[in-house]
């Protein structure tokens, strides 16, 4: 993970040949999805997510009703003790996290609710979903948090 030390540099370097490649290739984009997941696949083998924890750190995501009530049942207490202990309600409506980083990251980097964690983070970067050129500028913004966004725009630029 050393190579990611300075991400947040790295990706702010790279972004604009990542927008420049969206531009020029936008029409492609749409059917690489096969292209991408592979891609993705190849660059989540090699890195560690649990050496870098950056996305349960620092990003909010959006929570949902679900995503509560799987948290509730995990932590076994009822949804509105999930929504009073742990979210609050930000500038667009949502709920999302407290505070940052994450309540349930681990010191190990390890989430304590793993397996009942919300969707937004069980899909996080989003670089295996279908339709990627719906959210590429989003991994663009990715790409200064989560080094498997950024590595995955970057093989995808160098092809």
């Amino acid at each position: 993970m050393k190579r990611y030390e300075n991400l947040r540099l790295l990706a702010e370097k790279a972004q604009p040949s990542f927008l420049q490649y969206y531009k020029k290739n936008k029409k492609r984009l749409a059917k690489m999805d096969t292209e991408v997941q592979e891609i993705h696949d190849e660059v989540s083998d090699e890195i560690d997510c649990l050496l870098c924890a950056n996305c349960c750190r620092t990003l909010g995501p959006a929570l949902y009703d679900k995503d509560i009530e799987r948290m509730a049942k995990a932590l076994r207490i009822k949804p509105a003790e999930v929504v009073s202990s742990y979210l609050r309600i930000d500038e667009d409506g949502d709920y999302v996290f407290r505070s940052m980083p994450c309540s349930f990251l681990l010191p190990d980097n390890y989430c304590s609710i793993y397996e009942s964690r919300p969707k937004a983070c069980r899909e996080y970067p989003h670089t295996d979903r279908k339709k990627f050129e719906q959210i590429f500028k989003l991994t663009v913004k990715n790409t200064e948090t989560c080094p498997i966004a950024y590595e995955v725009l970057l093989r995808l630029v160098k092809k």
